[in-house]
């Protein structure tokens, strides 16, 4: 009889053996056993919130199909671009949406390719293609690029990051960030990730790269995250320049930052938007 922890050898062995016996243009469907885990159901649409939404089609930069919502904002406030994490799809997220909505704050989310209702199969330069197609949607609605704040959780930061490197925002807020894919599987699986880390296409280096960016920074992490640990989040934040915000949610896991965060939460928002997009006086 197995006991749990050869079990968990056994598997190593047998994924290892799968993996080397798979042609390498294959291996980068390990990164959908690891790392993305898409949800092709929208279970719902902001309408359920009471949200004003225009649903919207656009292409990724390389050209495949995405799918997304767009919620109007007040006048002169900023729009937030968000970039969510590696499950599900954007209809788990409408709370999120509603909370923006009431900060007076537009907002663009859409699924990456693979996920929803968006064409094509996931991969990290298809979710960096993806965030340039939206970004160039925007752009052609008149909107600026100082005018946005790129909103990234987990996965999401990574991607939000990259964006951040080629065209700066206004403002970057990242939630429960990782430094890399590599981090997070040393930190979870040593020896897995020394077996089988090279057959990971993906990468989302942030850590190497948020020392390029110049836009002002608000990073949420909770202290009892159990998927990314706490000093990871604070290793990117070390990294990154100022002006820059950490701000340390007690008692939040990965996923309920906002809810056990709660009105302290939001009011770091509040503040941060009115340093980085202060209102602007009425003309007479």
């Amino acid at each position: 009889m197995l006991t749990p922890q050869s079990a968990r050898r056994l598997f190593t062995l047998l994924l290892l053996g799968a993996a080397l016996l798979s042609p390498h243009p294959g291996f980068a469907a390990m990164d959908h056993h690891f790392i993305f885990f898409p949800d092709r159901q929208l279970v719902a649409t902001p309408a359920a919130a009471g949200l004003a939404y225009e649903e919207v089609w656009f292409p990724a930069a390389d050209g495949v199909k995405l799918h997304g919502w767009y919620v109007p904002g007040e006048p002169g406030r900023p729009l937030v671009l968000f970039f969510h994490g590696n499950a599900g799809n954007i209809s788990h997220r409408i709370d999120n949406l509603l909370l923006f909505r009431r900060l007076g704050l537009a907002v663009l989310i859409f699924d990456y390719r693979g996920y929803g209702r968006s064409e094509g199969r996931t991969s990290e330069q298809g979710t960096y293609s993806d965030a340039r197609g939206a970004l160039i949607w925007l752009q052609q609605r008149g909107w600026q690029p100082q005018q946005l704040l790129y909103f990234g959780r987990s996965l999401g930061a990574g991607v939000a990051v990259q964006l951040a490197t080629e065209t700066p925002p206004g403002a970057l807020v990242l939630e429960t960030p990782f430094p890399s894919i590599a981090a997070m599987g040393w930190h979870h699986n040593p020896i897995l990730y020394l077996l089988l880390g090279w057959l990971l296409d993906a990468r989302y280096d942030s850590f190497n790269k948020i020392g390029r960016i110049h836009a002002p920074l608000l990073l949420f992490q909770g202290d009892r995250d159990s998927i990314v640990p706490e000093k990871m989040a604070r290793r990117l934040f070390e990294r990154a320049n100022q002006p820059k915000i950490y701000y340390r949610i007690e008692g939040a896991d990965h996923n309920d930052t906002f809810d056990v965060g709660g009105e302290r939460y939001w009011q770091q928002w509040r503040q941060f938007l009115e340093r980085q997009f202060p209102l602007q006086p009425a003309n007479p």
